[in-house]
């Protein structure tokens, strides 16, 4: 494996997060020790990225440290078909990796399937048959290895949601949230036949947003709970300032990390390319990572350290 050119600064000190003391105690799952994941997100798009996917996953599967592979959703570009042959193509590139393997939904696999280009689908429809193919036994991570998480499926307010799992490593609160872009499907459904179904895409905005809301205060609760270092959610889409269809779940981030106090990260993908900002909406602890995207050449090497003071630090990797 070699670092990505832009990435020859960091190759000798990782980018790390900036924390405040966290507690000594704390009961959680694993040794608290430390491990390495790997971060991927919008991949592959199209036919070349396909091809070369299997390079990205074996780049993966031989790094000795990675013990986990998250994925920030979009498994297809916008102008792919929604169909279920796709879909079950891509899920089978996913389960090649060796370990397990946790991924979020993005736009291109739903929402945005509405789109000619995409099949002209009823993004709920393809909602639907999108969990089914890509989480197929609620509670367990796809993959070689199994993980054990807690799904929100298990709510009976929000049963629908088995994408939305929570598990903690090495200390750590993890939790997936579903966050899409194209305004977390506020956007109309232009290319139905027929035309948008606002009434339909709202209630369905309205539900879903409901029960990100209630995961995230569920994972905050967790740590708080269990005097975990440091809390990491996975989304598809930044929620950016300003937009309706992030705001709450924005302005929830914001406050639990702020009451938190010990380092955050939000990670995401959507935009497809890898950047960082730290102190993200002005909370000190929270910092918002994105990952690299529209690419099957290079993934990000997470490491979480519990029992250190920075916790978390990442390094851009490039597939040889």
């Amino acid at each position: 494996m070699t670092l990505t050119a832009p990435a020859v600064l960091a190759a000798t000190l990782l980018v790390a997060l900036p924390t405040l003391p966290a507690s000594a105690s704390a009961s959680a799952t694993g040794s608290g020790s430390g491990s390495t994941f790997a971060l991927i997100g919008d991949t592959p798009y199209g036919v070349e990225q396909v091809a070369g996917f299997p390079d990205l996953r074996a780049d993966i599967n031989d790094d000795p440290d990675v013990r986990l592979v998250l994925h920030a959703g979009d498994v297809k570009s916008g102008s792919e078909r929604c169909d279920d042959a796709l879909f079950t193509e891509r899920q089978g590139l996913y389960d090649g990796f060796e370990d397990p393997f946790v991924l979020t939904p993005g736009d291109n696999e739903w929402t945005d399937c509405h789109r000619v280009a995409a099949g002209s689908y009823l993004p709920t429809e393809r909602l639907a048959r999108m969990r089914e193919v890509f989480f197929p036994e609620p509670g367990r991570s796809t993959g070689g290895r199994e993980l054990r998480v807690r799904t929100q499926a298990s709510d009976a307010e929000h049963s629908a949601y088995v994408e939305n799992v929570r598990f903690v490593r090495d200390r750590m609160v993890f939790a997936t949230v579903h966050v899409v872009g194209s305004r977390n499907d506020l956007e109309p459904w232009s290319g139905l036949p027929g035309g948008d179904r606002p009434a339909e895409r709202l209630a369905e905005f309205e539900a879903r947003e409901a029960a990100a809301l209630a995961w995230i205060d569920e994972a905050f609760d967790v740590a708080e709970r269990r005097r975990a270092p440091g809390v990491l959610l996975l989304l598809q889409a930044e929620p950016v300032a300003g937009e309706r269809g992030f705001a709450r779940i924005r302005d929830r981030i914001v406050q639990h990390s702020s009451e938190f106090g010990r380092p955050v990260l939000l990670v995401h993908g959507d935009e497809h390319v890898f950047e960082e900002e730290r102190a993200y909406a002005g909370v000190p602890n929270l910092t918002r990572l994105e990952t690299f995207g529209d690419t099957a050449d290079h993934w990000l090497r997470v490491r979480i350290e519990p029992r250190s003071s920075t916790v978390f630090s990442w390094e851009p990797v490039t597939v040889p």
